[in-house]
């Protein structure tokens, strides 16, 4: 037997890899839970630790430079993908201009969480409650828009079809909700 034939049996070694490797939603599926389980993390912190001043001022400084970064990102992201979407710049230039961005979404995002745990969060508040689904929303929808990002990588140079289109048009638009309107009701919690 050469080893041509080994490697075009069906049962040869890259066979195996081939059978072991999970489908991309596994991945994606994981990645939401365990943003999932941050999340109620963050409020089970907030419920049982009580921080101090000198850490309050802290958490609230840590808590405005992630919104500037997280938020910061995701504007420059968003406002490449209309661009594309208005037919001014090709998906390559957005894919390659908002790859990077992923990592201060995402930091931002974990400080904002961090921070947001230590600031007292009054959780019987409807406000509050309101902004915690909001922020959970915006979570998963970057998960969303990651997997997104890839699937927009891999239809590189062929047409983006309708269905595309829309989900990123969707995307944008949950990601821009949630992010303002998160921020709206920390600015309203800040005034009482």
């Amino acid at each position: 037997m050469s080893a041509a034939d080994v490697t075009a049996s069906p049962h040869g070694p890259g066979r195996e890899a081939e059978l072991l490797r999970l489908p991309r939603w596994c991945g994606t599926t994981a990645v939401s839970l365990a943003v999932c389980a941050g999340w109620a993390a963050t409020i089970w912190v907030a419920l049982h630790l009580k921080a101090d001043a000198t850490l309050h001022t802290v958490a609230l400084f840590t808590h405005l430079a992630s919104l500037v970064l997280g938020f910061g990102a995701v504007l420059a992201i968003d406002y490449y993908g209309a661009l594309w979407l208005m037919g001014r710049k090709t998906l390559r230039e957005v894919l390659d201009f908002t790859a990077p961005l992923h990592v201060p979404v995402w930091l931002g995002l974990g400080g904002l969480l961090f921070s947001g745990a230590f600031l007292h969060p009054d959780l019987g508040s409807p406000l509050t409650c309101a902004k915690l689904v909001l922020v959970l929303v915006l979570s998963l929808n970057g998960v969303q828009a990651s997997a997104l990002h890839r699937r927009l990588g891999a239809a590189d140079g062929e047409p983006v079809g309708r269905r595309l289109l829309v989900r990123s048009a969707a995307t944008a638009l949950v990601s821009q909700g949630a992010w303002w309107g998160a921020l709206a009701i920390g600015f309203l919690n800040s005034q009482h």
